[in-house]
């Protein structure tokens, strides 16, 4: 072999061991790049595993007794909703049973019930309550009365809890209970005759007009009708009056059917609000008690109302 052919070799060898160490550090890393970028594509398109939704039993116990009672079954309700899902599980029932039968015992007469119901932030509040969470309580309320336990026996509560999840549209089981006593004979007269003082001396008053089919109320208003519900739930004997107001205008002889129509329309509300329909008298004193100055549009609208007391 010449020293040039030699030359010549050494010079296509150095080539094509070129060639090979690019491929190597380019192709070859890129090939492996690309198969660690389709592996991360992958990784992002795989959906987080969903969490499981949410089975509060039915669960109640008397710390300072010997009742205790639980279920996986409890009482369930839509999204935004705080009607009891029917039909109600017999196990709920025969819990509700046991609990009536027990608070009926002798020296359990002073023992009551808390009920607190549950709500999540994606959830919307349609009741007349402050929260969903209240609603739902006070329907639990309504039912272990319909069972024969007294509603001078059971407190209703409300709470925001974001844990929850629905199992699809149903909340399982939003609600808890707990046995308390009361720490005097009274039990809680003496806060029930406070509450109806403050309640009559600002009453709820709503004002709507005539063709109105439904009632906005605001925070402070969805309170004074917590309020309210509460004091004829441990009152016995007590209801709430609904009187109803008109403007002046118009023929003078239509006010008071008008003002009673007002009145009744607010005790429809009320009533589909879980209060007690025999709990509720309406009256009305059409535009013989204007609040405002029936001359001016503003004062009409004030006197076009109906104003809630206890009685």
């Amino acid at each position: 072999m010449s020293k040039k052919t030699g030359y010549l070799l050494g010079i296509l060898l150095t080539i094509i061991i070129g060639m090979l160490l690019m491929w190597f550090f380019c192709c070859g890393s890129g090939a492996t790049s690309g198969n660690a970028n389709k592996s991360d594509q992958n990784n992002q398109v795989v959906a987080p595993e969903k969490p499981a939704p949410t089975q509060m039993g039915f669960a109640i116990k008397d710390p300072d007794g010997n009742f205790s009672f639980s279920d996986k079954a409890n009482l369930d309700f839509n999204a935004s909703g705080f009607s009891i899902l029917q039909p109600v599980a017999g196990a709920v029932d025969n819990g509700i049973g046991k609990l009536q039968a027990y608070l009926s015992t002798d020296g359990n007469t002073a023992k009551f019930v808390d009920i607190t119901g549950y709500y999540d932030t994606g959830e919307d509040n349609a009741s007349a309550f402050p929260n969903l969470g209240i609603a739902r309580a006070n329907a639990v309320k309504n039912y272990f009365v319909s069972k024969g336990i007294p509603s001078s026996r059971i407190n209703t509560y409300g709470e925001l809890r974001d844990a929850l999840v629905p199992d699809g549209t149903i909340y399982r089981g939003p609600v808890s209970f707990k046995i308390g006593s009361f720490a005097n004979e009274n039990g809680d007269a003496d806060e029930m005759a406070a509450l109806k003082a403050r309640i009559n001396a600002n009453p709820l008053v709503l004002n709507f007009n005539t063709a109105q089919s439904s009632i906005s109320l605001t925070p402070e208003q969805r309170q004074k009708l917590a309020d309210i519900s509460k004091y004829l739930d441990h009152v016995k004997g007590s209801s709430a009056s609904i009187v109803g107001h008109t403007d002046n205008i118009g023929n003078p002889a239509s006010h008071v059917s008008l003002g009673l129509k007002r009145a009744e329309f607010a005790k429809a509300y009320f009533k589909r609000n879980g209060i007690a329909e025999a709990q509720l008298k309406t009256s009305s004193k059409g535009d013989k008690d204007p609040a405002a100055d029936n001359a001016t549009e503003e004062g009409r609208a004030i006197n076009r109302r109906s104003v809630v007391t206890l009685n």
